[in-house]
């Protein structure tokens, strides 16, 4: 029986799409307080599936142009390519027959990692009861508790986040040889899992090459970025990429108006970004608008879904 009535989302012209957005799916949530663990991201799914019609990104996209979209119209994407996207995520999508999109930064494939989760792996090890990084101006942190490793990881991500390439790579190597862990090479799928996802049915979307945030970066690296992470992708699987999402997402902040250029001449057909807020018919098929409720009871989770469906979308 379905919560949402279809009014909030009604079929057809005035359809309203909600496109969720994942990033991993942990056997048990833990510093990542964003992220919920399995069981977390099971029920989620489920509160989707009993109260939307979930349908595939490329189709729904252009459903929603064609004023064709049913009521209660919904899609989900997962951002990065973690290995347990493939590892766990994938077989839960299966076992309720629903597609999702991955949008994968591809220079990480076969062994690469992110520079935020150098720092949320080297915070996950750290040992002792603080962790000072006086030295290179990041602070003196307690970690005694998970409370204050989530607290110092969100302070360090803060940070570092919107630092120019050159001096977030530098402070993140210092970072990691001050806390001296051993550090996974496994969190990013290999190229195998892409391709097995993409035989599985699932689509895969572009995500850049090395996820910069667009905005921070020239133009000719930015064209770069958008057009050879596309093509390792294609290359990969064979077949032409449809779907983008800009790194980080944040409308004029993260990306801006010549992004969402670069990102049609490089032939996409569509692109989502982090901005909440549902699509319509005559909404930005470059910039559509994705969120997640992490409400733990179904009636919440809809009442989430609902009020985001209110929202004014942000655009550049």
């Amino acid at each position: 029986m379905k919560i949402l009535p279809s009014l909030f989302s009604p079929a057809g012209k005035n359809a309203k799409l909600s496109i969720v957005i994942y990033h991993r799916v942990l056997p048990e949530p833990d510093l990542l307080t964003g992220e919920g663990g399995i069981a977390q991201f099971e029920k989620g799914l489920s509160y989707l599936v009993n109260n939307f019609n979930v349908l595939p990104l490329s189709e729904a996209v252009n459903r929603l142009r064609s004023g064709t979209l049913p009521a209660r119209a919904a899609c989900i994407t997962f951002d990065d390519g973690y290995a347990d996207n493939a590892e766990t995520a994938l077989p839960i999508l299966q076992k309720h027959g629903i597609t999702a999109t991955f949008f994968i930064a591809s220079g990480f494939l076969d062994g690469g990692r992110m520079w935020n989760d150098t720092v949320i792996e080297s915070v996950r090890l750290a040992r002792g009861d603080r962790l000072d990084l006086s030295s290179i101006d990041l602070g003196n942190h307690a970690i005694t508790t998970l409370e204050q490793r989530q607290a110092t990881l969100n302070r360090l991500i803060g940070k570092l986040k919107y630092q120019s390439h050159a001096t977030r790579s530098e402070l993140v190597e210092k970072l990691s040889t001050i806390i001296a862990a051993r550090l996974p090479d496994n969190l990013m799928m290999t190229s195998a899992q892409v391709k097995q996802l993409h035989e599985a049915g699932m689509e895969i979307g572009g995500h850049t090459l090395t996820h910069p945030i667009l905005a921070s970066i020239d133009d000719a690296a930015a064209r770069t970025e958008i057009a050879e992470g596309k093509a390792k992708l294609e290359a990969i699987i064979g077949t032409p990429l449809r779907l983008f999402a800009y790194p980080n997402g944040k409308p004029g902040k993260d990306y801006l108006s010549a992004h969402v250029e670069m990102v049609k001449d490089a032939g996409f057909e569509a692109a989502v970004s982090t901005a909440w807020g549902a699509a319509r018919q005559d909404s930005d098929k470059f910039q559509l608008p994705r969120f997640t409720p992490w409400d733990k009871s179904e009636w919440r989770y809809v009442l989430r879904m609902v009020q985001n469906m209110r929202q004014r979308i942000q655009t550049v």
